[in-house]
């Protein structure tokens, strides 16, 4: 605790001082692509999203992806025998030496890693700025009330209405470890990568804001991907995709859910329904579940590509009322030219542990993810099985952020004007990845003759419309 206050110490003097989070992403904007991850004095971890650069801006020559970023006041400044500034300074220090990957990793299970566990989204949208529905039990189905109330006790045990409704801004940083664990065909089962030697180890830094905004940095293995949404438009960056929009309707991170926010937790189960009881490792929990709507799965489908369903189920402790497990799965069609449908289904289980209060909310510091993609389809013996598992724990949480503003949550210049499936993180043959890209085409030729046309009429409109 008091190191967390050290450095929001330091860093509420920066915000006076003027260094805001805006001028930072200018500075870094001009800055060596590829800077991000960072090393503490007790771990790794990735640099904040865009606080306050040095002003000295160096970088260490020689190194292609993920150049080290002082990301603190400068220690030879006129600050520099402050000893919060010290602290701070020495907080961020400098890259450790990243290969490309880890032991037995190649790049397939490395991008695999990143494209599944690295930023999954929410299964539909929901907004912070929308109150949870007053209990009813009059003309309410009982699994619908039995939801509501289950929520209302999650919320009380979380730290109550009046603490949540007071965060304008969060965030945290933690530390990841990620692994390939076996894969499954139909004639025989791989578990060579089964060990921990072999397990990537990572860091990720997460920011949010109302209404609605968010931003993720992951950094594993060499590779980094982050993540954003400013309200209007999810967008992601990885290494092998670049810049890109997401489909459908905006939504929140999955990671957020998983024990960092409660608020945005309860808001996703509001149209939730209660199906029941389970033992979660010995503990009674109530089982509410949600299925994404039609328009929803619509919207987030694209050419070949089509979702079909994605269900998300919520775990909450009858002795405690907090979420203790969380479980989604989604099943995708992708349809080939020419040949049959291949079916997709991937399943997270997350299990949260190590709930402490910060700031009179509660926030789970441990837990792990467990992942499983399907493939079936073509013929009754093409279907494989991958395994993957994350761990995580959280370093540093805090609310209501000195200096973090909607300037944080501006989607990069780069950003594709067309979106792109979710299917595109699937391991794909090229026949498939041939179809998915090509849908994708020709949705942005379409959406870019649709503008011609709209200027052909008045050869004086020379005004360019751009929806991001």
């Amino acid at each position: 605790m008091e190191r967390k206050q050290g450095f929001f110490s330091a860093l509420k003097e920066e915000v006076v001082r003027g260094l805001s989070p805006a001028r930072s992403r200018r500075g870094r904007s001009q800055s060596p692509s590829g800077s991000g991850l960072l090393r503490r004095r007790r771990g790794s971890s990735v640099g904040p999203p865009d606080i306050f650069m040095s002003r000295s801006g160096s970088f260490r020559p020689g190194v292609e992806t993920l150049s080290p970023l002082r990301e603190g006041p400068d220690p030879n400044g006129p600050d520099s025998g402050d000893p919060k500034s010290e602290r701070w300074a020495n907080w961020l220090c400098r890259a450790p030496s990243v290969s490309t990957s880890g032991p037995g990793y190649s790049g397939s299970d490395l991008r695999l890693l990143l494209g599944v566990l690295g930023a999954p989204l929410g299964p539909v949208h929901v907004s912070n700025n929308e109150p949870l529905p007053h209990l009813c039990i009059k003309d309410t189905p009982i699994e619908t009330s039995s939801a509501q109330y289950i929520l209302q006790q999650y919320l009380a045990a979380s730290g109550g209405h009046k603490i949540q409704n007071s965060v304008q801004n969060a965030y945290a940083m933690g530390n990841v470890k990620m692994l390939t664990s076996d894969i499954e065909t139909a004639t025989k089962v791989l578990k060579s990568r089964n060990s921990t030697k072999s397990a990537e180890s990572g860091s990720f830094v997460l920011w949010q804001m109302n209404p609605d905004m968010w931003y993720v940095e992951l950094a594993l293995g060499g590779s980094k991907v982050h993540a954003g949404c400013n309200g209007r438009l999810v967008w992601r960056h990885t290494p092998w995709l670049g810049a890109h929009a997401a489909k459908g309707p905006v939504r929140p991170l999955r990671r957020a859910l998983q024990g960092l926010d409660p608020r945005t937790t309860a808001n996703m189960f509001i149209n939730a329904r209660c199906t029941g009881e389970k033992q979660i490792n010995g503990e009674d929990c109530f089982i509410l579940k949600l299925n994404a709507d039609p328009h929803t799965l619509k919207a987030r489908s694209e050419g070949p590509a089509e979702i079909i369903r994605h269900v998300l189920f919520g775990y909450f402790s009858q002795k405690t009322g907090l979420l203790v497990h969380l479980e989604d799965s989604h099943l995708t069609r992708i349809q080939t030219n020419g040949g049959d449908a291949v079916y997709w289904e991937t399943t997270i289980n997350s299990f949260l542990d190590d709930y402490r209060p910060v700031e009179g909310i509660m926030i789970a510091h441990s837990g792990r993810s467990v992942v499983t993609l399907f493939r079936f389809g073509e013929t009754a013996m093409s279907h494989t099985k991958t395994r993957m598992e994350e761990a995580w724990t959280i370093e540093e949480v805090a609310f209501n952020v000195p200096g973090l503003s909607m300037d944080c949550f501006i989607p990069p210049a780069e950003l594709r004007f067309s979106s792109i499936s979710e299917a595109c993180e699937l391991p794909q043959d090229d026949r498939v990845k041939t179809a998915v890209a090509a849908a994708a085409a020709a949705a942005y030729r379409a959406k870019v003759a649709a503008l011609g046309r709209s200027h052909d009429g008045n050869p004086n409109n020379i005004v360019v419309r751009m929806n991001i």
